[in-house]
């Protein structure tokens, strides 16, 4: 099986096509034939070796990506699924090892997969289940009501953009950054108010809700410098494991998609979110699989809007 992945830490160079066994196919799981990955700063920072203090990789080659669509070819003992084999389908990956969604055959726990959405291709179906699930879950986690504020920093990225849209679905009001070149794009996103982005962007959302918003969703990871914006007992959310300084009885989660990797529910609704024009999928463009140390050049400059996606 073809796989773009690493056999050592490095660069984007380090990424290159290697060929690796099939995975076996046991109780619970589905085999999918991937045709579609898509690329995420957790990709680039795992292919340059980040995270080895904390979750060290023990085994090369070493498969990254957290995001899949292709077609369902087999079904597990003891699976029940809507879905039949022959059907598209988007699944949401947690690589290990070479166990990871850039490569052509996969084999994922039945309940990590859904439909991809209707009149959409793999390679856009493929840029949802991670950041959307992190949208989902970080939403869940401050359990807002309607009416109340939402600060989405970080606004113009994929998490960012999801969780505008899924909060104006549950009727927050948002208020959101953006670069002015980004400004437009976060608007058409769904956001009510629009500030500058930068580190003291606290400040510019404070002058327009002096009070303080009732929840913040800091997908720029600034941590401590976006506390100030959010009102005293607030709840924010952040997606690099920061917890908050204690203050002001600020509630702050940090969200792991690995929480929800495994409820259908939760990445079905985010299909039908799709379907039913409140979610918008976004790439940026598509590479072949060979290609992949490209993507991950191009992620590292900076700047992407949408989801740069390999496809097999």
């Amino acid at each position: 099986m073809r796989a773009a992945g690493v056999t050592e830490f490095g660069g984007p160079e380090a990424l290159h096509l290697i060929d690796v066994p099939q995975e076996p196919l046991g109780p619970g799981q589905v085999r999918v034939q991937v045709t579609a990955a898509t690329i995420s700063p957790t990709d680039t920072n795992l292919r340059a070796g980040f995270y080895q203090q904390r979750d060290p990789v023990k085994d090369f080659p070493y498969v990254p990506g957290m995001d899949v669509a292709g077609v369902l070819t087999e079904v597990g003992e003891g699976v029940e699924l809507d879905i039949a084999v022959g059907e598209h389908v988007m699944g949401i990956v947690v690589p290990t090892g070479a166990h990871g969604a850039y490569r052509e055959d996969l084999v994922l726990p039945a309940g990590s997969i859904a439909r991809v959405p209707s009149g959409a291709s793999d390679a856009a179906a493929s840029t949802l289940p991670m950041n959307g699930l992190t949208a989902r879950l970080a939403l869940d986690k401050m359990q807002l009501a309607a009416g109340q504020v939402l600060a989405v920093t970080g606004a113009a990225g994929a998490f960012g953009g999801y969780v505008i849209q899924l909060a104006k679905v549950a009727g927050l009001t948002v208020v959101a950054d953006a670069s002015e070149a980004d400004e437009a794009l976060v608007r058409e996103l769904g956001a009510d108010v629009v500030v500058r982005r930068g580190d003291d962007v606290a400040a510019r959302i404070r002058a327009e809700f002096p009070d303080g918003v009732d929840g913040l969703a800091d997908g720029a990871v600034l941590d401590e410098k976006v506390l100030p914006a959010v009102k005293d007992g607030g709840t924010v959310t952040t997606v690099r494991g920061y917890r908050g300084n204690g203050e002001r009885g600020l509630r702050v989660h940090p969200v792991l998609v690995r929480e929800y990797s495994e409820r259908p529910d939760q990445l079905d609704g985010l299909r039908q979110a799709v379907e039913d024009g409140a979610v918008t999928l976004r790439v940026a463009q598509t590479y072949p699989a060979a290609d992949a140390a490209e993507t991950h050049r191009r992620l590292e400059a900076g700047g992407v809007r949408g989801r740069l996606v390999i496809t097999f």
